[in-house]
C-alpha cells in the first residue's frame, strides 16, 4: 500500500465526510460517509461544482476563490433537488491537492433516518456517537414506557370490567346498573326498568342440584343477551333476580315486546344432562319520562311492583307499572315458599 493510499485510510477512519480535490475542482476520493450519502441520492462524484455549492461566502464561484478561503468556515448545499446544507474547510493537502472536511448542518436524527448511517460513520470520538446512543436509550425508554402504560391501561380496563361483571353469567352486576343509571339520569335520557325474576328455580336446584340452577341462570343470560340491544344493558343482581336497563326505549308495546319473547323462550324446558329444567319468568316494567322525572330509585321501586304484580297475578307474564300499583310486595316468607 502507497503513501496515498494509508494516507486516504487514516483519513476516511477520522473524518468519514470528506472529499479529496485538486485545483481544477477534480474529486480524486471521496470518504466513505459521504460516499453513502451520494449514493443515497443518486450523484455520481466527479467534479466539486457538481456535487457541493457555495452558499457563504456568495463570492466565492469558482476554485481560485474557493482555494482563497483556505482554512475558513464554509456553508455548503449538497445536491439541487432537495439541497442538503452542510458545512466545511478546506485545508491544502500537497501541490494542486485538498481536503474539504464536511459536517451535516441537519439534525442527526434526521440524517440518521434519511441515510441509514450509523455510529460507523461518524468519527470514533465525534460527539454524534453519544447522541446517537442517547437518543436510543431515550427512544427505547419511550417505547417501554409507552408499551407500559398501554399495558397499565388495559389491565385497569380490564380490572373495571371485572368489577362490574357477574362472573356467573357474564352479565353486568349491581355495580354496573347502578353506574349506568346515573349517567342516564345524569344526560336526562329517557329510559325503562325492566324487573325479571326466575319462576320456580328453588325447585330447579332442590331436585336437580345447584349445576341445574347454574345452567337456568347462564341460559336466562343468553336469552337476555340475545333479546336485547347491543345498547341494552343485562344485570344480574343475584340469586334469580335479573334487570334490564333499555335507554330510549319507553314505548309500552315496544318494552312488552321485549320482556314477552323472553318470557316465552324461557317458559320451554331447559335440558340440562338429560333431564328438563322447568322454570318460569316474571317481569315489571316502569320507565323513566325526563318531563315527570322520578329518582333511579324510586323509578327500580315502581319496576319491582310491577314485578310483584306479574307474580300476584299468575307469574309468567309481564306487567308495565301504573298509578294503582303501590301496594306492598309479597311477604318474603310467601315468595320463598311458592318460587
Amino acid at each position: 500500500m502507497n503513501d496515498l493510499e494509508d494516507f486516504t485510510a487514516v483519513l476516511d477512519a477520522l473524518c468519514p465526510l470528506h472529499l479529496m480535490v485538486d485545483e481544477l475542482g477534480a474529486i480524486h476520493h471521496v470518504g466513505p460517509t459521504l460516499c453513502k450519502i451520494l449514493k443515497t441520492e443518486g450523484m455520481v462524484p466527479g467534479n466539486f461544482w457538481g456535487v457541493l455549492k457555495v452558499q457563504r461566502p456568495r463570492s466565492v464561484v469558482g476554485m481560485p476563490g474557493l482555494i482563497a478561503q483556505t482554512g475558513k468556515r464554509l456553508h455548503l448545499a449538497l445536491g439541487c433537488a432537495n439541497p442538503i446544507e452542510m458545512k466545511g474547510v478546506l485545508v491544502p493537502l500537497s501541490a494542486g491537492q485538498f481536503i474539504v472536511n464536511l459536517s451535516l448542518s441537519m439534525s442527526v436524527v434526521d440524517a440518521v433516518q434519511r441515510y441509514a448511517l450509523t455510529s460507523t460513520d461518524f468519527p470514533p470520538t465525534d460527539l454524534t456517537i453519544d447522541m446517537l446512543y442517547m437518543i436510543e436509550a431515550k427512544t427505547a425508554a419511550l417505547q417501554a414506557s409507552s408499551k407500559l402504560n398501554h399495558r397499565l391501561a388495559g389491565a385497569k380496563v380490564a380490572a373495571e370490567e371485572k368489577a362490574q361483571t357477574d362472573t356467573l353469567t357474564g352479565l353486568k352486576n349491581r355495580r354496573a346498573m347502578d353506574l349506568a343509571l346515573d349517567r342516564l339520569h345524569s344526560w336526562n335520557s329517557p329510559y325503562t326498568v325492566m324487573s325479571l325474576d326466575l319462576d320456580f328455580f328453588k325447585a330447579v336446584n332442590d331436585t336437580l342440584g345447584h349445576a341445574a340452577g347454574d345452567h337456568v341462570l347462564q341460559t336466562m343470560a343468553k336469552v337476555l343477551l340475545e333479546e336485547t340491544r347491543d345498547d341494552d344493558i343485562a344485570v344480574r343482581l343475584g340469586g334469580d333476580e335479573f334487570t334490564l336497563i333499555l335507554p330510549h326505549m319507553t314505548d309500552p308495546k315496544t318494552v312488552d315486546g321485549v320482556a314477552s319473547r323472553i318470557i316465552a323462550r324461557l317458559s320451554a324446558p331447559i335440558p340440562f344432562h338429560g333431564q328438563m329444567c322447568h322454570v318460569a319468568v316474571s317481569a315489571g316494567s316502569a320507565a323513566f319520562d325526563p318531563k315527570r322525572p322520578l329518582s333511579r330509585e324510586a323509578v327500580q321501586e315502581q319496576a319491582d311492583a310491577a314485578l310483584y304484580a306479574s307474580k300476584r297475578a299468575g307469574r309468567a307474564r309481564h306487567t308495565a307499572f301504573s298509578g294503582d300499583l303501590h301496594e306492598a310486595p309479597l311477604a318474603a316468607s310467601t315468595e320463598t315458599a311458592t318460587r
